[in-house]
């Protein structure tokens, strides 16, 4: 089976700048996510779709391989993650090479590791038949959540029945965002993974940190701080 791991990393995000190679802990964001991917031995290719030169220099620095930038059209903010695959998919076709799979390993998900890797693709071989995306277990139920009105009154802000024990509503998992494997194929067609011939692999909390923020780059780099720590 031939993989190919597909990294993320446009320059331009708006809520932290230059999220993707900001420093965390010595090292360039996106380097954690090349070197578990490298590390898992998993791949024919590891592979980095920026639009910045920039980013592509750090990318090879690291090991992984940016043989064309992104498009205008999928750099900008409507653009999705899937348009962004097919794109690359497209040009490595265009290259002269297929592949059997991808896996879409984005680099806010810095304390993802190759086991991580090693264990999805495992997961993916032995029942998946369409794709294995990483979750986490979500650290509070939605059910107690709700929405609000611009007044903050509380109107069927959540159901009466929901408000009882943590441990009798059960365990809630959420995407963390770490890992998505997917049957090359079987994406041409459909891009929803969350059906029958997909599964999910669990990660723990403590990996599954998704950097959005600066306060996520602190949980973050305090997280690594520990592990080094230990």
């Amino acid at each position: 089976m031939k993989n190919i791991a597909i990294i993320p990393a446009r320059s331009g995000s708006k809520g932290v700048i230059d999220k993707n190679i900001k420093i965390l802990c010595g090292k360039p964001l996106i380097a954690y996510t090349i070197e578990a991917a490298l590390d898992s031995n998993k791949f024919e290719e590891v592979m980095v779709s920026t639009d910045s030169g920039e980013y592509a220099e750090i990318a090879r620095k690291f090991g992984a391989k940016v043989p064309f930038l992104r498009s205008e059209t999928n750099s900008s903010d409507s653009a999705s993650s899937w348009d962004m695959v097919e794109e690359v998919l497209n040009r490595y076709r265009k290259l002269g090479r297929e592949f059997d799979t991808f896996c879409l390993l984005q680099p806010t998900s810095p304390l993802r590791n190759s086991d991580d890797i090693i264990e999805a693709y495992n997961l993916y071989e032995e029942k998946a038949d369409f794709a294995v995306v990483s979750v986490c277990e979500a650290e509070h139920s939605p059910l107690w959540s709700g929405k609000l009105p611009d007044n903050g009154e509380f109107i069927n802000f959540i159901d009466r029945e929901s408000i009882k024990r943590r441990q009798a509503n059960g365990k809630y998992y959420r995407l963390n965002g770490a890992i998505y494997i997917v049957d090359i194929d079987k994406f041409k067609n459909e891009k929803f993974f969350y059906q029958k011939g997909g599964f999910a692999y669990i990660m723990p909390q403590n990996r599954s940190v998704d950097i959005d923020t600066e306060l996520d780059f602190w949980v973050a780099e305090a997280i690594f701080n520990h592990q080094t720590k230990k």
